[in-house]
């Protein structure tokens, strides 16, 4: 997901007008949320894993959330299976 800063400048402007935001902050808030969203599949799953293994959460348990979170992703991610997920986790 490539924007480039002209594409940005109507969001831009509008957070600065409807909130209390300056417009470095409001660039810094839109650039966190672009860098969220263009996050792919393979390195969602293996962030997610990281995380929820951090948490304490077995395999099993941190690939069917793995599974479930996908579908929810803002930016629709392929449907993968348990073995896929595995996969990209672990090669």
């Amino acid at each position: 997901m490539q924007t480039g800063p002209q594409d940005l400048e109507g969001l831009l402007e509008h957070l600065q007008r409807t909130t209390a935001i300056g417009p470095g902050e409001a660039r810094r808030i839109v650039e966190d949320v672009l860098a969220w969203c263009s996050e792919d599949t393979e390195a969602f799953v293996r962030r997610r894993h990281r995380e929820l293994r951090g948490q304490g959460v077995a395999n099993p348990e941190a690939f069917e959330r793995i599974a479930r979170e996908l579908p929810a992703r803002r930016v629709a991610a392929p449907v993968l299976s348990i073995r896929q997920i595995r996969r990209v986790i672990y090669g």
